[in-house]
This record gives structure tokens, C-alpha cells and sequence, in this order.
């Protein structure tokens, strides 16, 4: 049995591909998932799992260099863009406009959906390293 608390099998082999520089895109229900980057879905029902829970279990597997969210989440779903920038603490945050965004996920190398029903509830973790 695994001593990290990540226990959902495809997500983490999927964050032990990650490579320098790759993305992972932890996304709300409503996100479009374009073709092309792996797709894990997580959503059970609407709010379960949250981001807020997804972001922490992943950051406690993944090495993040930097994160990129919408630049509409900070005005239209205050309490998501306080709990994103507590998760990643003092990690680079960039911002692009939604569409932006949404262009940018189909470079991801995965996707990960949740059941987050709140407006532009969505990160982008780009991989880092532990060396």
C-alpha cells in the first residue's frame, strides 16, 4: 500500500510521467476537454471531489514550478482564488484570460476533472523538479 495519501491509481502514474515543464490541469465539471491530453475523471457529483481537495492531495505528489489560472477567478469566485493561492503557497501564480486558458489546456499532458461546480475553478500545475 502506498505511504502517500494519493491513492487513485491512473493519477499517480500519471504525475510520475510528468516531466520538467509538462502541464497538469485540475478542472472544474465544466471545463472543455480538448483532445489529445489524458483525461482523468474524478467528478462523482456536483462539489465532490472539490478543487480545493484535489489541489492539496496533488501538490502533496507533485513537484509544481509555477501555476497558471484564469484571470477571471479572483472577481467572480473569491473564496476558490483564496483557497488556490493558500495551496500553493508561495508558487509563481500567472494568469490568462479564460479563452487563453482553455487554449493552453490542450498542451496539457493530463486533465484532471472534478466535481467542482464554481466559475473558472480551474489550475494549471506546471512540473517542476526535485533537483
Amino acid at each position: 500500500m502506498k505511504k502517500t495519501p494519493l491513492l487513485h491509481p491512473d493519477l499517480s502514474d500519471a504525475i510520475a510521467r510528468l516531466g520538467h515543464g509538462d502541464m497538469l490541469v485540475i478542472a472544474d465539471a465544466g471545463l472543455p476537454i480538448p483532445d489529445g491530453p489524458r483525461r482523468i475523471d474524478l467528478a462523482v457529483t456536483p462539489g465532490l471531489p472539490g478543487l480545493d481537495a484535489v489541489l492539496e492531495v496533488v501538490l502533496g505528489e507533485m513537484q509544481a514550478e509555477y501555476a497558471t489560472i484564469a484571470s477571471e477567478l479572483g472577481d467572480r469566485n473569491p473564496v476558490v482564488a483564496q483557497q488556490v493561492a493558500q495551496r500553493l503557497g508561495g508558487l509563481a501564480i500567472r494568469q490568462l484570460d479564460h479563452e487563453q486558458f482553455k487554449q493552453l489546456t490542450r498542451a496539457a499532458r493530463v486533465i484532471v476533472r472534478t466535481g467542482e461546480c464554481t466559475p473558472y475553478a480551474n489550475v494549471i500545475l506546471h512540473a517542476g523538479v526535485v533537483f
